[in-house]
Parts: structure tokens; sequence; C-alpha cells
């Protein structure tokens, strides 16, 4: 038996005749009749041998289908209709009549200013009168913090309607350059001691680590903040590095990212050989950080004394109650110190 790949291919198309080129193209058209996207006539071959008897007309096709349905014969109704009407005619009960004992009787003035009052100004005698169930809450307290002005001017009946959507300007993006700022980190330019780099989202890995590179040697920056950058577990490395170096910085920020578990243990190991930061902010990261991480968080807090401020969610009571206990003896610590 040949081999499939030693077949001439042309050699066969150049023995085809005209009308079996014309069937291999019939036969080889890709056609896809699931596709709802494409026309109809695209979906499946031309398979109509007959000759168009003449132009489509949209209108023509209309009435002819409107005089097929009107010489169609009705279905005769299995029960005919004789407009005879069964059972009882509705009549409404009679209002219950007040007792003589029960009725209000109010002064002439008061029963004419209450007949002539409007459904928005007996709205609000109803909110002074506390009848709340007569109206939704929100014209229930807009009636009671106002005087002497309507404040309901739909009136008691009216349809409860949601408050309108208020709506806030967006934030504008963070103007910082971050290549002016690492030169400037580099240089250790002291009029340089806060560094924002909060919801840039564009910044490469890479120039994350050279800032904290950078910030080994910096001895003005005291406010370093990365939040909401895509930083991930090789920049936590590196801000690892940086904590056991640097002797400047007192407050941190590293929230809403991707560290994962591994890069967190990695920064609180560090902030043993650490004792200048007072403010840390790890929360809101992509993965949970786990219970072992949060362990080792409540035992770094303990063991340290300098930091005032540090932003995490614990999920555990247990590591919880310890970083608080930790965090309020730093603070005393800290007031007994100036109170010397």
């Amino acid at each position: 038996m040949s081999d499939p790949r030693d077949i001439d291919e042309d050699a066969i198309l150049r023995g085809l005749s005209a009308e079996e080129l014309d069937q291999l193209e019939y036969e080889l058209q890709e056609m896809d009749p699931e596709n709802a996207m494409l026309p109809a006539g695209f979906r499946q071959r031309d398979q109509t041998k007959k000759t168009p008897t003449g132009p489509f007309d949209r209108d023509a096709l209309m009435q002819h289908l409107e005089k097929q349905a009107l010489e169609h014969p009705d279905r005769e109704d299995l029960v005919p209709f004789t407009g005879e009407k069964k059972g009882k005619t509705f009549v409404p009960k009679a209002a219950p009549e007040i007792p003589i004992h029960e009725q209000v009787i109010l002064e002439p003035e008061l029963e004419e200013a209450l007949k002539n009052a409007t459904d928005a100004e007996m709205c609000d005698i109803a909110a002074i009168l506390g009848m709340y169930t007569l109206m939704s809450n929100k014209q229930y307290y807009d009636a009671l913090g106002t005087t002497g002005t309507i404040a309901n001017t739909e009136g008691i009946n009216s349809v409860v309607k949601g408050d309108p959507f208020k709506i806030f300007p967006e934030e504008p993006p963070n103007p910082t350059n971050v290549e002016e700022t690492l030169e400037r980190i580099h240089n250790n330019d002291s009029s340089l001691t806060e560094v924002n780099l909060n919801n840039i989202k564009d910044i490469p890995i890479p120039t994350l680590k050279e800032i904290f590179e950078a910030m080994k040697g910096n001895s003005h920056v005291e406010f370093l903040s990365i939040a909401a950058t895509r930083s991930n577990d090789p920049v936590a490395y590196a801000c690892a590095e940086m904590l056991q170096e640097n002797t400047s910085l007192q407050s941190l920020n590293i929230e809403s990212n991707f560290i994962t578990s591994d890069g967190m243990k990695a920064i609180v190991k560090a902030m043993a050989n650490n004792a200048t930061l007072m403010e840390l902010k790890i929360d809101n990261q992509r993965q949970k950080l786990g219970d072992s991480v949060e362990m080792e968080i409540a035992t770094m807090l303990e063991n340290n004394s300098s930091i005032l401020k540090f932003g995490y969610h614990f999920t555990q009571q247990g590591p919880r109650a310890r970083a608080a206990m930790a965090i309020t003896r730093n603070n005393d610590m800290l007031r007994q110190q100036r109170l010397r």
C-alpha cells in the first residue's frame, strides 16, 4: 500500500473536468449551521435548482399573507358565547358606623382646617402625632426634621421612591512620577520624606524592587506607601531586605496587593531586626495569609516595642487578642516616656 504523503494532489486536480471541479468546490464549502451570527444563506449550501421568479417584494408578500389569513375560516368555539351572566352580582359592604361614644368631636376651626388640608399637610400632621405606620421612614423623618415648611410634597398614599443616586467624582490618578522618585531615593534627597505610589497599576516589578533596594541606604524617607500596585512576593522579599537595613522609615503601607503567605513571612521575620518602624499596614491581600502567618505576626508584635499602629484584620481570635495587647503595651510605653 502506497504512502498517502506520496500522492500528487496537483496532478489529480489537473485531471478533473470543469464539472468535477465545481462539484468538489461545492462539497468543500465551509458551512456552520449553528452560527446564529451568520445570515441564513451562509449557514448551509444553496440547494435550490429553480430559477428565481422575480425580485423580492416585501409589501406584496405581506399583503399575500394577510389575504390568506383573512380567507382562512375561524375555528368554531367548543362552548358558544351567549352573553349570559352567571353567579351573584357583587355588592360592596357598607362601612360600619362608629359608635357615638367613640366618635371624636373637634372644634369647628380644627374641623374646617383638617377638611381643607392637603395630602402633604396631612402626612406631616401624621408624622408629628407619631402615626409612622401611615408613611415611609423617609417621609416620617423628613417631617420631624423640618419646621415652618411642608416636608412631604406627595402625600400619604404616594409611592415609596428610593433616594436619588448621588454621583461622586472619580479620584484623580496618582500624579507621582515613579522614575523621578526612584532617582531622588537613590540620591538620598533630603526634601523627599514621603513616597506615595498608591493605585499606580503599571509599575513594573523590577522598578518596585529597585525602590526597596534604594531605600536601604536612604536616611530621609519616613513614609512609604505602595498600596494597590500589584506587588507580589519578589517585591515582598525586597521589602524584607530593606527593613533589615533601613533606620529612618517610620510608616510602611503594602495593602491591597498580591503578596502571599511566603512573602509576608519574610517581612514579619525582617521586623525582628527593625526598631524604627512605627506603623505597618498589610491588610487586604489577594490570598488569605493563613493561621500560621497570623501566629507569627502576633509573636513579632509581642517581641517588637516600636510598632504603634498595625493594619491587618485577623481571622482568629487568639492572634487578634495577642496583637491588640502588644499594640496597647507599646502605646502605653510611649505615653509613659512622654510623661517623664
